[in-house]
């Protein structure tokens, strides 16, 4: 859950990188090739940008890369759930929470609730599903917030 290296370093980050992350916000191609085209646009080869990217994954700058839907649009759901975890389990039940495939983001949070996650699944019955999963692997209560009304914000990070 922390961006920290194992050496306990924050990742470095150099112009190309800031380049890569600013360019995935929002402005990344929708064509035959994408990556080919983010390489002619930073300088640089395709493999560099899918390794790099591959990189800044694996050093958790990066905790997901991939397109956002509107599942409901599809037939899906989306819902912001919680649970309160003792702290000397944190990292344990971190792991387990993460190791769904429906567990889009992970939050720790200063709250009697300090582990918020979103679950996506395929149908909205699958989100109390998911939770029971959870809380049956975990062993704590899962707290589901489902959205009572839609905003967009659409937020952009400068690298």
């Amino acid at each position: 859950m922390s961006r920290a290296t194992a050496k306990g370093r924050a990742p470095v980050l150099d112009e190309t990188d800031r380049a890569l992350i600013n360019m995935l916000q929002g402005d990344f191609p929708l064509v035959r090739n994408p990556f080919a085209d983010v390489a002619v646009r930073l300088g640089i080869d395709q493999e560099e940008v899918i390794d790099r990217l591959q990189r800044l994954l694996d050093q958790r700058v990066l905790t997901r890369f991939g397109p956002m839907f509107q599942i409901e649009r599809i037939g899906g759901a989306f819902c912001l759930a919680a649970i309160g975890v003792p702290e000397a389990d944190f990292e344990r039940v971190a792991a387990e929470v993460n190791a769904f495939a429906e567990v889009a983001h992970n939050y720790r949070r200063d709250h009697a609730l300090n582990m918020w996650f979103v679950l996506a699944t395929e149908t909205p019955q699958g989100i109390a599903a998911t939770a029971r999963r959870i809380e049956i692997a975990t062993g704590l209560p899962v707290f589901l917030f489902p959205k009572e009304r839609e905003y967009f914000v659409e937020m952009k990070l400068e690298a």
